[in-house]
């Protein structure tokens, strides 16, 4: 079996992928400070581990050969679409990429890049009035770009779930709570009690049901 049957060994595949949504993830967050490079970094090798097993060498399949062969004879574990874990798990028939979690990894990822541009965009127009970001996603929750990385970091879990990359989720998470606090006491240093004033009405992550942006607009800037 080749690796055009098999799905695997095909580098130039996992390089184009890689590239293509970490260059949209960057045209969007556009790192500028070492901390950002951090933040950014972290997220890219978590691309690039996801993309080496979906269409590289697959590091998950093989370690857990033995156990899938057990709990499923007859499977062949080499194909891509044994790659869609969840769909082989939960013992799913036809195309795994009509399945539901599949369906609802892109519902994630769709969400997820264009909560990361709508914040880039607001986030840019405060900077450089020198002012508090209060308004679209940010009259909801005060770190939506991170919202955004953990929203798409959650649709590749569902659409392709690894050993490496289930490791690294909760490690990015900690690291954007963090860099979200980081970026707190920079930004009250900055603007004091007018950041004072938004952080007691607006959430950090997980925006309130009763939050409307109504508020957040009326929120006192520099």
């Amino acid at each position: 079996m080749n690796h055009g049957e098999t799905g695997y060994g095909l580098w130039f595949l996992v390089a184009l992928n890689s590239a293509v949504f970490i260059l949209f993830a960057f045209s969007f967050f556009k790192p500028a400070t070492a901390r950002d490079w951090r933040t950014f970094g972290a997220f890219s090798a978590f691309i690039v581990a996801l993309f080496v097993e979906m269409y590289g060498f697959p590091l998950t399949i093989y370690l857990l050969s033995g156990w899938l062969a057990t709990r499923f004879p007859g499977l062949d574990l080499l194909t891509h679409d044994t790659g869609h874990l969840w769909s082989t798990l939960l013992g799913e028939k036809g195309d795994p990429h009509f399945g539901v979690l599949h369906l609802a990894s892109y519902v994630f990822l769709g969400s997820g890049f264009y909560l990361l541009s709508n914040a880039w965009h607001v986030l840019y127009h405060a900077q450089r009035r020198h002012s508090l970001a209060t308004t679209g996603p940010y009259a909801r929750v005060r770190h939506p770009q991170y919202g955004a990385f953990v929203l798409i970091l959650l649709g590749f879990l569902l659409q392709w779930p690894t050993l490496l990359t289930l490791i690294m989720f909760p490690v990015l998470l900690w690291m954007y709570g963090r860099l979200a606090h980081t970026e707190e006491n920079e930004m009250r240093k900055q603007f004091g009690a007018a950041y004072d004033a938004y952080a007691l009405h607006i959430p950090r992550f997980i925006p309130r049901m009763g939050n409307t942006p109504s508020k957040a607009d009326s929120m006192p800037k520099k």
